[in-house]
């Protein structure tokens, strides 16, 4: 029976519903390149996966385009979408009963640190985090895998039988196989069944209360 000690959260997906001001953000971005009108659901693809990946596999742009449509990305993003965001019901009650049956828990997510700080902070929901593990503006840092690494370093954890992350998309999924811990893939995020499980998710939760029963059964 696995024993749960460190739980990676992701942010975008799974404890918020940030929807609206990533996508938003996307389209202010591409009115600079001539794209306007665009298919709101196909913009879902840039919740959760570093943003230059989404613009090179949705639009097909060369990364020096990308980091250029990245770059009038955050001329909107830092003051007009960054809280355009919702914690999802039952993602607070959920981080208590983790914090009261003495988990460690810790943000992995690919949003730059800073802006992840904010989020938590207007959302009340820091304190129930040890640490936060977040993307560096620029680099090196980027990818949900690199993230997750350096999350290690923040609690000195060694024993990664002990480490489980949380997350919506499949890029948390193959972040979590390429540093050798397990993962659950939450459903009322962006993701699809069919993504997470084709990702190789270990667990699947319907909702943030499944996560608790997933971790504490675990730990029975």
């Amino acid at each position: 029976m696995k024993n749960y000690q460190w739980i990676f959260f992701d942010l975008d997906g799974t404890l918020t519903d940030s929807a609206n001001g990533i996508i938003n953000s996307v389209e202010y971005s591409l009115t600079k390149f001539g794209i306007f009108n665009t298919d709101r659901e196909k913009l879902f693809s840039f919740i959760g996966p570093p943003l230059v990946d989404a613009y090179m596999s949705v639009f097909g742009f060369s990364q020096e385009k990308a980091e250029l449509a990245v770059k009038y990305y955050r001329e909107y993003y830092p003051d007009h979408g960054l809280l355009d965001n919702s914690v999802y019901a039952g993602v607070e009650d959920a981080l208590k009963t983790l914090n009261e049956a003495g988990k460690t828990l810790i943000i992995a997510t690919a949003k730059p640190e800073p802006f992840a700080n904010r989020v938590l902070e207007h959302f009340d929901l820091l304190k129930y985090f040890k640490a936060v593990a977040g993307a560096q503006f620029g680099g090196p840092r980027i990818k949900k895998s690199q993230v997750i690494e350096y999350a290690f370093t923040l609690d000195n954890i060694t024993d990664k039988s002990k480490v489980v992350m949380v997350g919506d998309r499949e890029n948390d999924v193959s972040g979590a196989k390429k540093n050798g811990i397990d993962s659950i893939g939450v459903l009322y995020g962006y993701g699809s069944i069919e993504e997470l499980t084709e990702a190789g998710a270990t667990y699947i939760a319907n909702t943030p209360e499944d996560i608790c029963k997933i971790i504490l059964k675990e730990n029975g």
